[in-house]
């Protein structure tokens, strides 16, 4: 669901209902010192941070970022160093910090599971926040976006509080050219005990590569979310030619469709995702062997999502009407892939004439420069700075910043010199478009009617190892 969308409260909801609540990791460091700038109202960031383990850490970042009261009106936020292969103890630990009181508030007073989603494309910081994460007790990390193939030796390394790394993709690279992210527990404190091991999840979209993580991944994957283009935020791209409907939007084939049978016989258990939030899409799961669904759209619009309060409501209002739409549009994104935007009259977006800047950096690429040396670039930077780079210029149009727009969907938007506030851009799952039949009698909904209407013909529990038993999982 993007930054902040799946927040703690979200996820603490539905884990404390039987199902697996999962919290949002991706730029959650530079969303965790916004709250403390804001304030951090109900003093939740404080009461999590008081149980870091690591000495000093906290007091450090409550000096740097905690403001009483909030920041004075016309202030922005303060950036954050942007993420690279080689960042300072005290950046580590802001991403250390920010998962660990993530994962702390979702699990707090009750034993029910969490869990972590990442995407593995957004390399630098993965590693000090899972880090973060295994140190509150995180009982899943689930991730997809690219190959998650070292993940599962790198949660066991980190588990044991052992130096963990992961290949750093760089564009221009040679063979012979290795670049690795290395993160070390002992830079930060020494003589730590040994943490549990998460499960492992792997996000896929094809056969294939399901198959390759459960044959040669570096360690144990413990189950498959199998997602298709209907869901929302980033799809993988079609197989084979490119091809566009009308509206622009790629089309999809058979070629994208996950052999369900000869997946379930890689004897691990999966949940379908993408279009998966209705009941009927569940017992259809269940018949093809999956171990339950993840469930998205439903839950990204209830009264604990993280989404500010109006584009919530406004977006409602359009699905009540019917009159809300769902673009999945090939350029958006700086990734390349395709990525689903909520289109609707009234509703705040960015646009194209926004002013570049990147200044969060999540989605930035490395690339070799031609003295060696590493660079990052983004297509979603100002496009001379790309091209001084050696970016192409076809890869710049029709870009956004992503990062600072999913920063604005949660209500902590940048507030630029020129006195603008960035804008929000809105991602959902095609089930947006049909969620006026869930909202028939309701004018709003929580997290208990999302599962009530789930798991009206069933009674699962979540349970990662036992593929016979079904679940409805938010990501």
């Amino acid at each position: 669901m993007g930054i902040g969308v799946s927040h703690w409260r979200l996820a603490r909801a539905v884990s404390t209902r039987g199902q697996l609540g999962v919290v949002s990791g991706v730029g959650l460091d530079a969303l965790f010192v916004r709250r403390l700038e804001d304030g951090d109202p109900g003093g939740d960031l404080r009461r999590a941070l008081s149980h870091f383990p690591l000495p000093g850490a906290a007091d450090q970042v409550l000096r740097r970022y905690f403001k009483e009261g909030g920041r004075t009106p016309g202030t922005p936020y303060r950036d954050l160093p942007m993420f690279d292969h080689r960042v300072s103890v005290e950046r580590e630990q802001v991403a250390i910090l920010s998962t660990f009181v993530e994962v702390w508030l979702a699990k707090e007073g009750h034993s029910a599971e969490v869990g972590l989603n990442l995407l593995t494309k957004v390399q630098p910081p993965t590693l000090p926040s899972l880090y973060g994460a295994i140190l509150a007790g995180v009982d899943v990390v689930l991730m997809g976006a690219g190959i998650p193939r070292e993940i599962p030796l790198a949660l066991d390394q980190l588990a044991a509080n052992q130096p963990a790394t992961l290949r750093l993709e760089v564009t221009g690279s040679t063979a012979d050219q290795v670049e690795t992210l290395r993160f070390d527990p002992r830079r930060h404190w020494e003589g730590t005990p040994a943490l549990r091991r998460p499960q492992f999840l792997a996000i896929v979209s094809s056969n294939s590569l399901a198959t390759m993580l459960a044959r040669k991944a570096t360690g144990r994957v413990d189950g498959f979310v199998v997602e298709g283009p209907t869901a929302g935020g980033h799809n993988a791209p079609p197989r084979g030619t490119p091809r566009f409907n009308d509206r622009g939007e790629p089309l999809y084939g058979e070629r994208d469709e996950v052999d369900l049978p000869a997946l379930a016989r890689l004897g691990l258990p999966f949940w379908i995702a993408g279009g998966a939030g209705s009941p009927a899409a569940l017992r259809q799961a269940l018949a093809a062997g999956a171990a339950g669904v993840q469930v998205g759209t439903l839950f990204a619009f209830c009264q604990e999502s993280g989404l500010d309060s109006s584009l919530r409501q406004t977006t409602l209002a359009g699905a009540r009407a019917g009159t809300v739409d769902v673009f999945t549009d090939p350029r958006a994104s700086p990734t390349g892939y395709p990525f689903k935007r909520v289109v609707l009259e009234g509703l705040p977006t960015v646009t194209a004439a926004r002013k570049r800047v990147c200044d969060l950096g999540y989605l930035r690429t490395a690339y070799r420069k031609p003295d060696g040396k590493i660079g990052y670039r983004c297509p979603g930077e100002p496009v001379e700075t790309y091209l001084a780079k050696g970016g192409a210029l076809e890869d710049t149009v029709g870009r956004q910043c992503l990062c600072n727009s999913l920063m604005a969907n949660v209500g902590h938007g940048q507030l630029r010199e020129d006195g603008t506030v960035e804008a929000p851009l809105l991602t959902s799952g095609d089930d947006l478009k049909s969620l006026r039949l869930f909202l028939e009698d309701r004018e709003d909904y929580s997290v208990a009617d999302v599962l009530r209407f789930l798991l009206q013909e069933v009674t699962p529990l979540y349970r990662p190892t036992a593929p016979q038993e079904a679940s409805a999982t938010p990501a």
